[in-house]
């Protein structure tokens, strides 16, 4: 059960982002697109530079992989990758717009993290689709990832793999209706998933925080979290204050002209999860007021 008194601990975390130099809205997808909709590329950018300052502000580090021209949706980088105890997964995109995302972001993961980075046989949209959480990955499919990739997921990190089956196109990756809060608490929208996928998450989350449609629908499940601090999407207020009942502390960002595409903070983000014997990561992180002062 939920403990009120419990503290939530923050961590620093290491990302990778890539600036959205190229975006824009050419093709649709997923129902978020629509190519006829303008896209301000000067906003996104400044709203991309709002959510990195922000990580950096809150004692994360943050690194970055060059954006290629021709590759409106690089920006996405939690679709380029997975990486859990140093170890890294690469991606193999669902449609043809993005497959060339793929050899950037393993050869990035090569050289930065490991160097035996995965490039997958079976299509698997990396982070989009595969939350690392504890000891297991919670693995979406039914849009964008093949259901079989789970099993090559499973071997090559040598982690536990849960199934989730999605089933409203909305939310066409397991990122965009779950939220890994720590190592024990998720955030998600039942609606999102099929039977058996609210059942099995019911009983492995318990406590999990059901968000509303209209958070939902705002991408508010599309969020980063170090255990404590979790950067999601203003608009998404009753998570926000949902999750402040919980201990949580909110870090609301406005990312207007990315989600044109079907993106929020985490589509933004791939996280780089050291290996346990990496001893080089620094140890709590402390209140953000104490960091600005």
């Amino acid at each position: 059960m939920f403990d009120a008194a419990r503290p939530r601990t923050a961590t620093p975390r290491r990302y990778l982002m890539c600036p959205p130099t190229h975006f824009a809205v050419t093709y649709a997808i997923n129902p978020w697109m629509d190519p006829s909709v303008p896209v301000d590329a000067e906003l996104a950018m400044r709203q991309w530079t709002t959510l990195r300052d922000t990580y950096r502000a809150l004692g994360h580090r943050v690194e970055l992989i060059e954006p290629i021209a021709g590759l409106p949706d690089m920006v996405f980088a939690a679709n380029g990758g997975l990486v859990v105890d140093g170890r890294a997964l690469g991606a193999r995109f669902h449609g043809p717009e993005r497959a060339p995302e793929a050899d950037a972001y393993v050869a990035w993961l090569a050289s930065h993290v490991d160097a035996r980075a995965h490039r997958p046989v079976r299509v698997m949209e990396a982070e989009g689709d595969l939350l690392a959480i504890g000891e297991v990955v919670l693995a979406g499919h039914g849009f964008r990832t093949e259901r079989a990739a789970h099993e090559e997921v499973a071997e090559v990190l040598d982690r536990e793999v849960v199934s989730l089956q999605l089933v409203d196109p909305r939310y066409y990756h397991l990122d965009t209706c779950l939220a890994v809060l720590d190592d024990t608490t998720i955030a998600w929208l039942p609606a999102a998933f099929a039977p058996p996928a609210q059942a099995e998450l019911r009983r492995r989350f318990p406590d999990g925080i059901e968000a509303s449609a209209a958070d939902a629908a705002a991408l508010g499940l599309n969020a980063v979290s170090d255990g404590r601090h979790v950067v999601l999407a203003a608009e998404a207020t009753a998570l926000a204050d949902a999750l402040e009942v919980r201990g949580f502390t909110p870090v609301p960002v406005e990312l207007s002209e990315l989600r044109k595409a079907g993106g929020g903070p985490k589509c933004c983000t791939m996280e780089l999860r050291a290996a346990a014997s990496d001893t080089s990561v620094p140890g709590d992180i402390p209140d953000t007021e104490e960091q600005a002062a």
